[in-house]
C-alpha cells in the first residue's frame, strides 16, 4: 500500500469515526478543507461515494459502511502498536493540547508549568484560554478545566482542590462612605463592578442563597468587564463593590485591605475539575500531565467521577 493510500483511509475512518470533517480535522491536524479533498480523492480513486454529506452531518454510504467495517480492526491494530513503541521510550513525549477558563488556568496551570516542564522537557503544553463552553474532543483538545457544574456529558473528571465559594468584597473607605449591605437586595442601590459573559454578552446576575432562598440579583456601577479581576485594584481603591473567587480575595480580606459582606449567603460549591474523555489507550503525555496536576494540587485528588 502506497503512502497516499494509507493516509486517504486513516482520513476517511477519522471523519466515520468523528462524524464530521472539523472534528476529524483537529484529530488528525489537518484543515477541513484539506481532508475533505483527501476524501474525494479516495472516493475518485474508488470510484464511488463513500460518505454522504449534509450541512449538517456526515454518515457513510453502504459503501462506506462495508469499508468502515473491515478498515476498524486494522487501524486499531495500528494504533495499539504505535502506543506501545511509544511507551517504550524512555522520555515522554508530544503535545498535549488543553483548553480552560482563565481563572482556572491562572491558579490551577500557572504556578506548575515551570515544574511539568522541567520533568517532561519533550512534552509541549498548548494552552487555549476560552471561557466558551465547547466540545472538547470536537475542537481537538486532550483536557478542560471547567467548574463542576459546567462539564460536559460522558466525560471522565478529577476534581481540582476543595470547595470554593464567591465572596462579596469592598475596601473599608468604601463601606464607610455608603454603609454595608444586610441583604443582597440592598445591592442593588450600591456601585458594582459587572461582569459580561463572553458566550452570551449578557451580564452576570449575582448569585445569592441562603438556606432554601435563592437570589439573583442584577447589579449596576461604574465598571462593566468581562476580566472578573480586572477591577480588583480599583476595589481596593474603595470605587464599588465586587464579587470574585474567594482564592482572588481572600488575602486581602485577612489583610484588612477588603471586607468581606453577605457571607451567609455565599455558600461553597464544589469548584474546578480536570476533565478528559475516557479513552481505553491514552497518549503518555497526556497521563503524564493529569497524574502530574491531580498529584501535585493543593489538597488530594479525588478519584475520577465519570459524568
Amino acid at each position: 500500500m502506497r503512502g497516499r493510500d494509507f493516509a486517504e483511509l486513516r482520513a476517511f475512518a477519522c471523519v466515520v469515526e468523528h462524524g464530521s470533517f472539523r472534528s476529524a480535522a483537529a484529530h488528525l491536524g489537518m484543515s477541513a478543507s484539506a481532508i475533505s479533498q483527501t476524501i474525494r480523492n479516495l472516493e475518485e480513486r474508488l470510484g464511488m461515494r463513500l460518505l454522504h454529506r449534509t450541512t449538517r452531518s456526515v454518515a457513510p454510504s453502504q459503501a462506506g459502511e462495508r469499508l468502515m467495517a473491515r478498515l476498524a480492526p486494522a487501524i486499531h491494530d495500528f494504533d495499539n502498536a504505535v502506543a506501545e513503541l511509544t511507551e517504550m521510550r524512555d522520555t515522554p513525549a508530544g503535545c498535549v493540547r488543553i483548553n480552560a477558563t482563565r481563572v482556572a488556568a491562572m491558579h490551577y496551570l500557572a504556578p506548575k508549568i515551570a515544574a511539568f516542564l522541567q520533568d517532561y522537557p519533550d512534552i509541549t503544553l498548548d494552552i487555549t484560554l476560552d471561557e466558551k463552553l465547547i466540545d472538547i474532543v470536537a475542537d481537538g483538545f486532550d483536557a478542560g478545566i471547567r467548574l463542576g457544574e459546567s462539564l460536559e456529558k460522558n466525560m471522565v473528571a478529577v476534581r481540582l482542590g476543595g470547595d470554593m465559594r464567591m465572596m462579596a468584597v469592598a475596601a473599608p473607605s468604601y463601606f464607610a462612605r455608603a454603609g454595608i449591605p444586610a441583604t443582597p437586595r440592598d445591592l442593588r442601590t450600591h456601585r458594582c463592578f459587572s461582569y459580561r459573559w463572553p458566550t452570551s454578552g449578557r451580564l452576570y446576575r449575582w448569585e445569592f442563597e441562603r438556606g432554601t432562598e435563592k437570589l439573583d440579583i442584577e447589579v449596576e456601577g461604574p465598571l462593566i468587564t468581562d476580566d472578573p479581576e480586572l477591577g480588583l485594584h480599583a476595589v481596593l481603591e474603595g470605587a464599588g463593590i465586587a464579587y470574585l473567587f474567594d482564592y482572588q480575595v481572600r488575602h486581602y480580606v485577612e489583610s484588612g485591605q477588603l471586607t468581606h459582606v453577605l457571607a451567609e449567603w455565599s455558600p461553597p460549591f464544589p469548584g474546578f475539575y480536570l476533565y478528559y474523555p475516557s479513552r481505553r489507550h491514552m497518549a503518555r503525555p497526556l497521563r503524564c500531565f493529569i497524574d502530574f496536576i491531580t498529584n501535585r494540587n493543593t489538597g488530594a485528588a479525588l478519584p475520577p467521577l465519570s459524568r
